[in-house]
């Protein structure tokens, strides 16, 4: 069953949907340079699976290491909301803490991806 969940970076000029086909799944964090930096707990949703439903505008990209993965942050407060992903870039993966009436806590231990073996960048380097 198809759930849809709104999300919001922490100033609000950014809000999003994501439509979850089996709600949250495939949670995980990820042990890269950036990743490990931003501490978020994320998922994914096919490409056609996020829509920007105000402030687009207001989404910066970043990007590094080999360009293929792109990093949406409010140009306002500075939080992750998606990235499309490097592994997939099929998919976006985001960040769960955005999302509307997700209580962390309660989703336990999160396994850590190991996104430090695909870069090309040492993590002392970036």
């Amino acid at each position: 069953m198809t759930e849809k969940g709104q999300g919001r970076c922490h100033c609000g000029a950014v809000e999003f949907e994501i439509m979850l086909e089996n709600g949250l799944e495939n949670l995980r964090r990820c042990n890269c340079s950036l990743c490990s930096r931003k501490g978020a707990i994320m998922a994914s949703v096919p490409v056609a699976g996020i829509h920007i439903t105000r402030g687009e505008v207001n989404l910066s990209l970043y990007q590094w290491n080999t360009g293929v993965a792109k990093h949406y942050f409010c140009k306002t407060c500075g939080i992750y909301t998606h990235h499309q992903r490097r592994s997939n870039p099929e998919e976006y993966g985001f960040n769960v803490a955005c999302l509307d009436g997700v209580d962390l806590e309660s989703l336990g231990d999160i396994p850590v991806g190991n996104g430090a073996a695909m870069s090309l960048v040492s993590s002392r380097e970036s």
